[in-house]
């Protein structure tokens, strides 16, 4: 099976770069995507409905598991080399999504979109992801293959992009101010009210866009700055747009159970966006001296692991303060 699917030998320290994967093994994972897909929206979620935490919980342990196995497949067939690139990739874009989640709950809590509808509005985000990436991902590695000065371009900019995502201080979304939902009511004559879960509708014959669609372009529109953010982030571990595109995938599926489950977690992971600059900028590091020393993948996935809980502890314990704290001020009161 190895010898059908790897058609080049591969380095233990290389990105990856001539891995080259069967035409039938893209194949058989963009099927596994569209089933998957199909089931989740025709299956699991053909009546709309509110998300529990529990059924979030379960699909999100569904999706993390999934994603985490497939590492296994990637073993078995392209080595332990490659195994690793895919994780580090998983990682990197799973942790890098969180941020983006919280950019989600924004938005639909902006437009007071119902609960029972919020599913099929990712779901076709979801969808839109994954052909924008795949777009992204191959145009990023073309980039690199044929300009090899771009190496730096997007080490630098990773660099100046984590110093942004770290020393922003989760700052007020204003979603009525994106120039996307501006040119949109421009062009598209919108509804004020939904209409199920339909992203058009008529009103005395003529054909309106309800607030629904309005929310479903500003998901997109998110995804797409979130995108210019990982993809480069991931091509500094791989350059294999096998792995890259199904550590990208398999970390976007499960993000709609993401965000049900994380959705009010977002004062809680205080100094996330802190974590996620340390990651970056340690990616972006990683991509800029590229040429002079190769960090090895599994220093990678380490580091990044390590960050990403010390982020996770550290929040964790300043918000168990806090509440201490008030708990102590409300108590002074009473006495």
């Amino acid at each position: 099976m190895t010898a059908t699917l790897l058609a080049a030998k591969t380095d233990s320290e290389s990105l990856g770069s001539e891995i080259l994967v069967a035409p039938w093994a893209w194949a058989a994972f963009i099927a596994l995507i569209a089933v998957l897909l199909l089931a989740d929206l025709f299956l699991f979620h053909r009546d709309a409905h509110e998300i529990s935490i529990r059924e979030a919980a379960i699909t999100s342990i569904f999706w993390v598991s999934l994603g985490l196995s497939f590492s296994f497949v990637i073993w078995a067939t392209l080595g332990g080399s490659a195994a690793g690139q895919y994780l580090t990739g998983y990682v990197i874009e799973k942790s890098l999504s969180v941020d983006n989640v919280f950019v989600w709950a924004v938005i639909l809590s902006y437009f007071a979109v119902p609960k029972a509808y919020q599913h099929r509005v990712l779901f076709w985000g979801v969808f839109s992801a994954l052909v924008l990436r795949a777009l992204f991902i191959f145009a990023g590695i073309a980039l690199l293959e044929t300009f090899d000065w771009m190496l730096y371009v997007f080490g630098a900019f990773l660099v100046v992009t984590a110093y942004r995502v770290a020393t922003h201080d989760n700052q007020e979304i204003h979603p009525e101010r994106n120039p996307v939902l501006k040119l949109m009511r421009r062009v598209v004559p919108v509804t004020g009210d939904y209409d199920g879960q339909h992203f058009w509708t008529k009103i005395d014959g003529r054909r309106f866009a309800t607030p629904l669609l309005v929310v479903l372009v500003l998901v997109e529109a998110t995804d797409v700055v979130f995108a210019v953010d990982s993809i480069p982030a991931i091509l500094a571990v791989t350059r294999s747009q096998f792995i890259v595109f199904t550590s990208n995938a398999c970390a976007i599926l499960g993000l709609r159970a993401l965000y049900f489950l994380l959705s009010g977690a977002a004062d809680k992971l205080r100094y996330l966006n802190v974590g996620l600059g340390v990651i970056l900028g340690f990616v972006g590091v990683k991509m800029l001296i590229a040429n002079w020393y190769h960090i090895p993948t599994l220093l990678s996935l380490v580091v990044i692991a390590v960050v990403l809980t010390i982020t996770v502890i550290v929040s964790l314990r300043a918000d168990a303060r806090d509440r201490d704290r008030n708990a102590g001020i409300d108590l002074e009161e009473i006495t």
